[in-house]
């Protein structure tokens, strides 16, 4: 039996790049839609939020002069093409999906709601949060938090390029070492970086659990559902 029955899975937006270093790396891209294919085969219902940026971050490009408002909207774009690459990978595996987007845009993807989107995942599709919260200001870490808690997921899986949560950035500090589990308190109290503030702490107000975990190496994300031990939880 899978441990959970319906996530919401938070992919990074700069995972996407690979090997390239920018836009989207067709083979990483495959790779995510395997092993989505791997638990969606398995029945679990699965919400996804990917970042933007692999194409542009708001909040870089309001440090380069863009006015933070449309700097933030065109990150926006940025995870609605992202969403829509993963769409298609998707469609390349015969996995049933909509994607989903947070402002109108209609044919690109439907406008999202909470009814929507569960009656999707209960006929057995993925659906594709893009385009954030629609609101300026707030990260693709709160659209992810918020979606989650929105669709009544069981727990958040943030898949990045790292196993977990350490006490310090493993790629810089090598003395770093890693947490089986921790609280929100201590992930605020420590000011370990996990996700966002606003992020970490609507998490908690809502006791939703966030399950750490490193994408990247093929075959994890069964490894998440199934019960093993390869990441961090973070839980109240």
């Amino acid at each position: 039996m899978p441990r959970f029955k319906r996530i919401l899975l938070k992919l990074s937006g700069e995972s996407l790049m690979g090997q390239q270093g920018h836009g989207i790396d067709p083979e990483r891209l495959g790779q995510y839609a395997q092993q989505i294919k791997e638990i969606h085969d398995m029945g679990v219902e699965i919400g996804i939020v990917i970042g933007g940026g692999n194409i542009f971050r708001g909040l870089s490009g309001a440090k380069k002069g863009f006015d933070r408002v449309k700097g933030d909207q065109m990150g926006m774009m940025a995870t609605v093409i992202n969403s829509l690459a993963l769409s298609s990978a998707l469609d390349a595996e015969g996995v049933p999906n909509k994607v989903l987007t947070a402002i109108r845009m209609e044919p690109v993807g439907e406008f999202y709601t909470k009814w929507r989107a569960i009656d999707a995942m209960k006929d057995g599709k993925v659906c594709i949060f893009s385009a954030g919260t629609g609101s300026p200001y707030f990260t693709t870490d709160t659209g992810s938090s918020l979606r989650g808690i929105e669709i009544e997921a069981d727990v958040m899986l943030k898949g990045t390029r790292v196993d977990g949560v350490y006490t310090a950035d493993p790629e810089k500090d090598p003395t770093a070492v890693k947490f089986d589990e921790i609280t929100y308190k201590e992930v605020l109290s420590r000011g370990l970086k996990v996700m966002d503030l606003t992020a970490i702490c609507m998490c908690q107000d809502n006791n939703l659990p966030i399950y750490v975990f490193n994408m990247d190496k093929n075959g994890n994300l069964r490894k998440v559902i199934d019960g093993e031990p390869i990441g961090t939880l973070v839980h109240n």
